[in-house]
């Protein structure tokens, strides 16, 4: 499908309600042609959550005009929660890192191969290490150190860098927490990678963790950060198994492997707009 001429709808509504009919009705009338509708329930709570992929016909969306004849024809009247997307928009993609680059150079790798439909606004780190990787593919970089001294001042300067200049912002192994007043401007809008299966083996070095426990799985997770640390809404996570045989640095090489593939399909289907947050969990319609 020409994503230049599609829009994205998710929708969540109460079971008890009809929303494919309703839905389709509301879009044939409208004269807006649906090319996918996908529905899941939620299994412990009365919605039901939708996700359309929708089609004018006309050179541009009436976005305004649409937007507003769905509140107030079935929206509002049905107790739905909705957002609309339009897909045909190049999203701007904010990457924060420190000195970890395995997520950095796997995500320039993919932006450069076209694989999401959007571009990098900038990179952001609390240290000088990557610049070179960065502005050789001419992507801004930006180094705003961090200390306890100016950490106020510091995440100052990130928002105003940010400020209109990113749709996400990717964590990619960036090793400062967050204060909650930078996490307040973007709601479901930061993803983090996490390097173990949360909550367990928290820290700068999980891997040593791991193998000081004799673990036989490590997994990675990406999720979209929140107030409290690393228990935000889990888009993805993966595994694979290990045993005593292996050293840290082979734990440690495994668990980046996951660390990259992981992050890669947490983005995309954020990008996408295939994620659906209710209740603090995430539903995912998968491609």
């Amino acid at each position: 499908m020409d994503v230049k001429n599609t829009l994205s709808l998710l929708v969540s509504h109460p079971k008890s309600i009809d929303g494919a009919t309703l839905l389709t009705e509301f879009f044939k009338q409208q004269q807006v042609r649906i090319a996918r509708l996908e529905q899941q329930p939620a299994p412990e709570s009365g919605e039901l959550f939708s996700r359309l992929e929708l089609v004018d016909d006309g050179e541009l969306y009436r976005s305004y005009q649409l937007e507003r004849a769905f509140s107030d024809k079935i929206g509002h009247p049905y107790r739905m929660q909705w957002q609309f997307f339009p897909l045909r928009q190049r999203q701007k993609v904010a990457i924060m890192v420190s000195q970890h680059d395995h997520v950095l150079m796997d995500l320039l790798w993919r932006f450069r191969r076209n694989q999401y439909a959007a571009d990098i606004s900038a990179v952001i780190s609390n240290h000088e290490a990557l610049r070179a990787e960065v502005e050789r593919l001419d992507i801004p970089f930006h180094y705003i150190p961090v200390t306890p001294e100016n950490k106020t001042s510091a995440e100052f300067e990130t928002l105003q860098l940010l400020e209109g200049n990113a749709d996400l912002i990717v964590l990619a192994r960036y090793m400062q927490v967050l204060t909650t007043e930078f996490v307040s401007r973007y709601p479901q809008r930061i993803i983090n990678i996490h390097h173990s299966f949360l909550p367990a083996f928290v820290g700068a070095d999980p891997y040593r963790q791991a193998f000081v426990r004799g673990v036989k799985l490590i997994g990675a997770t990406a999720h979209y950060v929140t107030e409290d640390l690393d228990q935000g809404p889990i888009i993805e996570q993966d595994a694979i198994r290990v045993s005593h045989r292996y050293s840290v640095a082979e734990l440690k090489e495994m668990g980046q492997d996951l660390e990259r593939s992981v992050l890669s399909r947490a983005l995309k289907w954020h990008l996408e707009h295939r994620i659906l947050v209710s209740e603090g969990k995430t539903t995912i319609f998968y491609n």
